[in-house]
């Protein structure tokens, strides 16, 4: 079993730890150290005993934000995997038949074209290019 040698505070400590375990360790005492060294910025008298509950607090507080934080984020990842599931469960679509027509060559020859798309897409597909004209538009106008 390692003894490490950490500094908190100005004061060092000599701790015993597990093999393996004196990076966590150091780690660990750094975020401890950041937090007294932020109590001994602002110029208050404290003991070093009280210096070292008030870092331990800071931490803790910090770490039950964090540990809040997380279960939100489970609950948010919760909520989007069941859709992402119920999304996934739903049936494909049938394919809608579109028949268009393209002009050929010099305008005089037409062939009829049929594809098949998903329901929707065709509304889509207008909407995205309505919404292109209007950005071309906009852009054109402020250059021009």
């Amino acid at each position: 079993m390692p003894d490490v040698t950490i500094e908190i505070g100005g004061r060092a400590f000599t701790v015993a730890c597990q093999d393996g375990e004196e990076g966590y360790l150091n780690a660990a005492a750094d975020l401890l150290d950041r937090e007294a060294q932020v109590l001994l910025g602002t110029g208050s008298r404290l003991t070093q005993d009280r210096m070292l509950l008030m870092a331990g607090l800071m931490l803790a507080d910090k770490s039950i934000s964090a540990e809040e934080e997380l279960r939100t984020l489970d609950r948010r990842l919760a909520q989007q995997s069941k859709l992402l599931d119920e999304l996934q469960s739903r049936p494909t679509p049938e394919p809608v038949e579109v028949v268009r027509e393209v002009e050929v060559v010099k305008e005089v020859e037409k062939e009829v074209v049929r594809e098949v798309l998903p329901e929707g897409a065709l509304e889509r597909l207008t909407k995205l290019a309505d919404q292109a004209e209007v950005l071309a538009a906009t852009v054109s106008d402020r250059a021009g």
